[in-house]
């Protein structure tokens, strides 16, 4: 009688793991967007977020971090310092891989995120409000040498604060001041808290015919301004695009990041998706894993040649 009780509370006890390992997802699931409701990522994440919750039956949810001056990265380093099992999820400006290290956060360095897919190309601009007395780079440069202009961006290290400080040192004038802001919208120019902002399409577009695109950053013009052009039309060197993707901790088990990406692909391919890069001029699309770690490593490069310029 002992034996068989031994055996039966041995196999017992054996099966105490398996019972605790509980299939994914099992629980509620966040994804972090880092900035405020409204933008193109956020309302792209809220779509994978509704198609994850019907896919899998479990809650979830965006939920946004906004950092004020810190722009994504203390919303970044929550997502770091939190359990690497799926539960959640970052979805991240380009920034934040590239940038996250350098800001002096130690959740963000070194970079513990491994890309899972990047499903989104901004159409991000540099915009003045449609009264400004310039309606292009070079006449703003040449408004700027004798006229203070203020830059209102989402936080000094981010790649579109970068690129456009790096176009005005090229064109060969500097803004009075900067100022970082959790948003950047009509708002912000009608109110003259800044002449000359760098923001998202998306943003502005309850207002555009009141405002003045002075040029794109991406590869190509944005359809629905099709005269504005690029950064890299204008300077060569500066040529970079601005992408979103979703990220999780380096130690999140494979099969956690499969279940998500089935999810995430099968949201970019949506008609719905399509609809909405049609109406906004963005570019939704989805790079896998691999290809994604071969351009945050390609934008690396670019990023140090801005960041030279700056020295």
């Amino acid at each position: 009688m002992k034996t068989v009780l031994a055996s039966a509370v041995a196999l017992a006890a054996a099966a105490l793991p398996m019972a605790a390992q509980a299939e994914y997802p099992e629980k509620p699931v966040e994804f972090v967007v880092p900035f405020p409701p409204g933008d193109l990522e956020d309302v792209l994440t809220r779509m994978i977020a509704h198609e994850f919750q019907a896919t899998y039956g479990v809650p979830a949810a965006v939920v946004n971090k906004p950092g004020g001056g810190g722009g994504p990265f203390p919303g970044a380093a929550e997502v770091a310092s939190a359990p690497a099992d799926g539960y959640t999820i970052g979805s991240f400006v380009i920034a934040v891989p590239i940038v996250g290290p350098e800001v002096g956060i130690p959740a963000l360095n070194p970079n513990p995120f491994d890309p899972l897919g990047i499903f989104l190309t901004y159409p991000f601009v540099i915009a003045a409000s449609g009264d400004a007395p310039y309606g292009s780079v070079d006449e703003l440069a040449t408004y700027a040498q004798d006229n203070d202009v203020v830059l209102g961006h989402f936080g000094a290290p981010l790649v579109p604060t970068q690129v456009t400080l790096a176009l005005a040192k090229e064109k060969g004038f500097s803004f009075a001041s900067d100022a970082a802001f959790d948003a950047l919208d009509c708002n912000t120019l009608a109110s003259g808290d800044a002449d000359v902002i760098n923001t998202t399409l998306q943003l502005i577009l309850p207002c555009l015919d009141d405002v003045k695109v002075l040029a794109s950053i991406g590869a190509e013009r944005i359809p629905l301004t099709p005269d504005a052009p690029t950064v890299g039309e204008v300077a060569p060197a500066l040529d970079v695009s601005l992408w979103n993707g979703l990220f999780v901790h380096k130690d999140t088990p494979a099969d956690v990041r499969e279940k998500i990406v089935a999810v995430a692909q099968k949201v970019v391919t949506s008609d719905a998706a399509k609809q909405l890069a049609e109406d906004t001029g963005a570019l939704i699309y989805w790079q896998n894993a691999e290809e994604s770690a071969a351009q945050i490593e390609a934008d690396t490069e670019t990023l140090g040649t801005i960041s030279s310029m700056l020295e």
